[in-house]
């Protein structure tokens, strides 16, 4: 008996979606602290899970639960719609759980992420990003692969994201979604990098060059460390034999 529509899954096929999760902190001004934050609080954050370069997520991820340290009231916010961020005020760092919850037609399980809250800069000019009062942005670049997705599903994830004039996952827009034109966003990774967005092709490239030159390097680290291995080898074989001769004689 055939399965119901709806009910079966794309067999052989794999599609992976990109996106980004992390935090900006910003110092609050002392001299201009709104009336409703307390005295003790020193940073204005924001935690959020973002399409990479802007892109719409919303037509594969439904909502997002944030769950943030017990001291907050109501510490467990679930955001149901974009964007998916959460905005406090606070003095202390912590680790936020994030929960993604997919579409209806993913009938995938939530997946869970954590993210370490960063509200203080780190690095050779800390004490320079202080004084300027820079945000300070944690970011983490991720894909989420979707393994034989549901057949609804599948018609969601290639259509793309829905745009003006059109449903969710329209079928009618599948050859149109495939053809990129120059500056259109997409789900894709973006060529270039920008300062909204790090991630790249461009910076993938340049992470696998650097992976390559490392290699390198190891390959002649491990061929030295085989040499001063075989030389302590013989020395010691040839003990051996000098020390088994004096003993027979």
């Amino acid at each position: 008996m055939p399965a119901p529509a709806g009910t079966k899954r794309v067999k052989g096929v794999q599609i992976y979606r990109p996106f980004v999760y992390g935090s900006i902190a910003k110092p609050i001004d002392p001299n201009n602290r709104p009336a409703s934050i307390t005295a003790e609080h020193t940073h204005l954050w924001s935690v959020y899970v973002r399409g990479v370069d802007g892109e719409d997520i919303s037509y594969w991820l439904k909502k997002v639960q944030f769950k943030l340290h017990e001291t907050y009231a109501n510490s467990s916010r679930m955001i149901e719609s974009p964007p998916f961020e959460v905005t406090e005020s606070g003095w202390g760092e912590f680790e936020v759980q994030l929960k993604l919850y997919f579409v209806p037609e993913a009938n995938e399980k939530a997946q869970t992420l954590w993210h370490a809250l960063k509200l203080h800069p780190y690095g050779p000019d800390a004490e320079g990003q202080k004084e300027r009062r820079e945000a300070i942005i944690s970011q983490n670049y991720e894909e989420i692969i979707f393994n034989e997705p549901m057949e609804p599903f599948y018609d969601i994830l290639t259509s793309g994201a829905p745009q003006p004039g059109r449903g969710k996952g329209s079928k009618g827009s599948k050859q149109a979604s495939t053809i990129k034109k120059q500056g259109e966003r997409s789900a894709e990774i973006p060529q270039d990098n920008s300062r909204e967005n790090p991630y790249s092709l461009k910076t993938e490239d340049s992470e696998l060059l650097r992976l390559r030159e490392a290699m390198k390097t190891v390959d002649v680290l491990v061929k030295r460390e085989r040499g001063t291995l075989r030389e302590k080898e013989e020395r010691l074989a040839a003990f051996k034999r000098e020390a088994g001769a004096s003993q027979a004689s």
